[in-house]
């Protein structure tokens, strides 16, 4: 994927230290934003903070790891629901959208939005959900009047908004979504 200044470690023990702190600084940083602390972010992956400071040396360098690695789910998400029927592919990479859109919205300020990484990321995302929804419209599920960007656009607006709960952004997604279809 993108350049990123660190890089997955070779060894499974290393490899699962990495990946349990980039799982503990999304949701660190969704709950707390961009201030969470890293002394806690180390705790909740059950590593000390050194582990942390090894594998990302900046704080920068988590910002931007946790924000590949929502990008790179995409492009998984992408390839594993291919073979779904049109609409119910895109929902699914859709859901993975929203997750990705949570992440965004709570470190967008410490990245770069001009940066080689951030465009690399973009290309990578387009990549991924774009054939989806062309197979959703060739299918006659998504509406023809309508493009990749409007679909991103919108559904990133949605979730910048602040709700009650899980339950009333799963709802009003839903509402928006109904206008998508054909």
């Amino acid at each position: 994927m993108a350049a990123v200044g660190v890089r997955r470690p070779a060894r499974a023990d290393a490899r699962r230290n990495f990946d349990a702190l980039i799982a503990a600084a999304r949701a660190a940083f969704a709950s707390h934003g961009t201030n969470a602390s890293l002394e806690d972010i180390a705790r909740q992956a059950g590593v000390g903070i050194g582990t942390l400071y090894r594998n990302f040396p900046t704080r920068r360098d988590l910002f931007e790891a946790v924000y590949v690695s929502e990008i790179d789910q995409l492009a998984v998400v992408a390839a594993e629901v291919g073979s779904l029927p049109p609409w119910e592919a895109l929902m699914a990479w859709l859901d993975q959208f929203v997750q990705y859109a949570i992440t965004k919205r709570a470190i967008i300020e410490a990245l770069n939005r001009e940066s080689e990484l951030f465009a690399s990321c973009r290309k990578t995302m387009y990549e991924a959900g774009e054939p989806l929804f062309a197979r959703a419209q060739a299918a006659g599920v998504v509406r023809s009047d309508a493009n990749f960007d409007d679909l991103l656009r919108m559904v990133s607006g949605l979730m910048s908004a602040a709700f009650v709960d899980d339950g009333q952004r799963k709802r009003v997604l839903a509402l928006a979504l109904d206008g998508l279809r054909a």
